[in-house]
């Protein structure tokens, strides 16, 4: 594992658990709010959308880097030699191209789109297209575990579903 991937890694983390743990506090007092005090927070409420929005989008590309992604496997597994290596390179390939053209190409058109037309958010009353920079940002991060895990098929042959090795019995895997 490179530096650099070690460092997205840590970045994807620690925006990750952070945003969660904002999000927990914010639902927590929502709830508080509502039900206790009987005046509900809008505040805390539209933050907790924003934040799981980033949460889910920053926690698909982080979950795809560490290879734990949902996959259908059955083709990778019961192919050898060159046919597994196209079938590996045509689903990094299919990753990218979505990764690319939606998350970023599309993702970039939306954010940018939006905040020229100055939309704001209702209670925050912040621009719309920084609550929509999340879906450039985890194409990008989508993009460059694509481009390692293509790295790795060509070094070593592992494809994208591949950990580096098992994790023994009752291990978690790291």
């Amino acid at each position: 594992m490179t530096a650099l991937t070690r460092g997205v890694d840590f970045v994807l983390r620690l925006v990750i658990t952070s945003a969660f743990a904002v999000l927990v506090v914010c639902v927590v007092w929502q709830v508080f709010s509502r039900y206790v005090l009987e005046s509900p927070s809008t505040v805390t409420d539209e933050m907790a959308r924003f934040l799981f929005i980033w949460v889910a989008l920053l926690g698909g590309a982080y979950t795809l880097g560490q290879r734990r992604h949902l996959a259908i496997d059955l083709l990778p597994v019961v192919t050898t030699g060159k046919a597994r290596f196209a079938v590996n390179a045509g689903i990094i390939g299919a990753i990218a191209l979505f990764a690319g053209l939606i998350m970023i190409y599309g993702g970039l058109g939306l954010v940018s789109r939006t905040l020229e037309t100055g939309q704001v958010s209702p209670a925050l009353r912040i621009p719309m297209g920084f609550i929509y920079v999340a879906i450039p940002f985890s194409g990008i991060c989508i993009l460059y575990y694509c481009l390692t895990f293509f790295a790795d098929l060509v070094r070593d042959g592992r494809g994208p579903n591949e950990q580096l090795e098992p994790p023994a019995p009752g291990r978690p895997l790291t």
